[in-house]
């Protein structure tokens, strides 16, 4: 079923129910609830219920970078990432917008103010899948790659990727090909698993890497990440890794503009 735009909205698309602990949760517990639950952002609340905050992936890589050790501290002692607050009849076009724009996490309440779910890029983007719209992915689709050895250690590549300020690094291995190490892979399979952040990245990697050709539609690309369960695609040219597509990329596409082939 193929829908218009302006049929699109939040309360068809979130995740109901979304998961939340106490402030007084500590930072080892609350990523090993991620892993548990294979979630990438965990609501954090005060004692009453009233949402304080969304623990990230990006927020556990920076804990990561400064302390240069997995801390084990109490979430009340983090800065969380910021929420805004959206309701059920927000449009789509109206929340992708604002996660673009705001840098901010989306949660949906209703008119009472009532928690209701939490609207995430990837939600997002199965609304547009149902579109018959294709933007482009030429402004939005990052050039700027990184590549890592495989026996850099986790420590290191987690500085880069902080430095640099990106999720995802190519990881080049001792056998020809490629792989890829996400602050995904740091939180379920570093952290969770009390791996040494002196390890190398290679055991913590995905291989081989999965790849599409630069000039792939919005869509195509969507349909390659949903396929394989990935929020990251790198991009090739005869070969050759020109660039890294994210999720929230092809969020942007849909939203900014960018330029659209209409599929009937």
């Amino acid at each position: 079923m193929v829908l218009e735009l302006d049929t699109l909205y939040v309360g068809n698309y979130l995740t109901a129910f979304p998961i939340s602990v106490l402030d007084a949760v500590s930072l080892r517990d609350a990523v090993g609830f991620m892993a548990r639950r294979g979630i990438g952002n965990l609501i954090v609340s005060a004692d009453d219920g009233e949402p304080l905050g969304i623990l990230t992936e990006r927020d556990v890589l920076k804990q990561i970078v400064e302390k240069y050790i997995f801390p084990d501290i109490e979430l009340s002692k983090m800065i969380l990432t910021p929420f805004l607050k959206i309701t059920p009849d927000t449009s789509v076009q109206r929340a992708s917008e604002l996660i673009i724009s705001q840098k901010a996490r989306l949660l949906v309440f209703t008119d009472s103010d009532k928690l209701v779910g939490i609207i995430t890029p990837s939600d997002l983007l199965r609304a547009f899948r149902k579109t018959y719209v294709a933007p482009t992915l030429d402004e939005v689709v990052s050039k700027n790659v990184c590549h890592m050895a495989y026996d850099e250690s986790i420590l290191d590549v987690c500085k880069v990727m902080y430095e640099k300020r990106i999720g995802s690094v190519i990881v080049d291995g001792k056998d020809p090909g490629h792989g890829m190490f996400t602050e995904r892979d740091l939180v379920f399979d570093v952290l969770n698993n009390k791996v040494q952040l002196g390890e190398s990245i290679e055991l913590y990697s995905s291989f081989p890497l999965i790849t599409a050709k630069d000039g792939i539609l919005a869509n195509e690309a969507a349909s390659i990440m949903a396929l394989h369960h990935i929020k990251r695609l790198a991009l090739t040219d005869n070969e050759k890794i020109t660039g890294v597509v994210t999720v929230r990329d092809i969020v942007d596409a849909y939203q900014s503009g960018s330029p659209q082939i209409k599929n009937y």
